[in-house]
């Protein structure tokens, strides 16, 4: 085995990502599983990540490092239920990536629809985070295991996006959040970090940033454009380094309580 093979091989070990079915989440799994993971794809509707499953059989040469069940990630009994059936076929989980997240709408903040507001932060943070962080968290303390915990935080949590009010203010408490479950979990063996995606075009964000007429960039994909200085969009594979480092255990052992930006510097924009 090489050095690189030793440092950032995930052979034998098993993580599970909610949101399976989403693009990040979907890029996130074939990154596992070629770094040779075994994955749990949990996701609500698990017609959703079909896709991903045929991909990763193929990426993997068959389905025996590769499970997909239903869980509702703010459910806490389908949370359980989906760590038992994953423990049932793998042995154990090392690693839990929190996926699951998403936005409704925009527009300014005196017309916010406090239900739906509350619906987008319960799905950003509670089935985001929360939840699964609790109970995967809680089996891993009881059971004396170490764990690995990685969540997606966003560009808006760091600087608001306009108009996304429960977006913002979701994304800004996950890494928050991935802060202080660093440090209350670091006497268990537990890492907490996140990654926080720049642009990348996927499902929920694509009618926001292209124009369904005419395939060109709306005025808001203008913007983000002007507002990265590498002038494009990401690309979800470039995602792959900053999560196999964080998912190894002997590339980033010592490494807790940080968010990785991987933004084509959009956070260093300046005038």
């Amino acid at each position: 085995m090489s050095y690189l093979d030793d440092l950032f091989s995930l052979q034998g070990t098993t993580a599970a990502i909610t949101g399976g079915g989403g693009v990040i989440a979907s890029a996130l799994a074939e990154a596992l599983i070629l770094a040779g993971a075994n994955v749990a794809l949990w996701s609500i509707r698990t017609a959703s990540a079909e896709p991903t499953v045929r991909k990763l059989t193929e990426l993997s040469g068959g389905s025996d490092r590769i499970l997909s069940l239903q869980a509702d990630a703010g459910d806490e009994a389908s949370v359980s239920h989906a760590l038992d059936e994953t423990e049932k076929r793998f042995g154990r989980l090392d690693l839990l990536i929190n996926g699951v997240g998403g936005n409704k709408g925009k527009g300014p903040f005196v017309e916010i629809d406090v239900k739906q507001f509350m619906s987008i932060v319960e799905l950003n943070l509670v089935g985001g985070l929360v939840v699964p962080t609790k109970v995967v968290a809680a089996r891993w303390i009881e059971k004396k295991q170490k764990g690995n915990i990685i969540n997606l935080a966003s560009m808006a949590s760091y600087v608001p996006l306009s108009g996304v009010w429960a977006y913002d203010a979701s994304k800004s408490a996950v890494m928050n959040m991935t802060l202080a479950a660093a440090k209350e979990f670091a006497p268990n063996g537990i890492r907490v970090n996140a990654l926080a995606p720049g642009f990348f075009i996927g499902k929920q964000n694509r009618a926001l940033l292209v124009d369904e007429k005419s395939g060109g960039l709306t005025d808001r994909g203008q913007a983000i454009i002007r507002h990265t200085p590498f002038g494009r969009f990401g690309e979800v594979a470039e995602l792959a380094g900053a999560l196999l480092f964080l998912a190894s255990e002997k590339a980033s052992g010592f490494v807790t309580g940080t968010t990785i930006p991987v933004d084509g510097g959009y956070l260093a924009d300046n005038i």
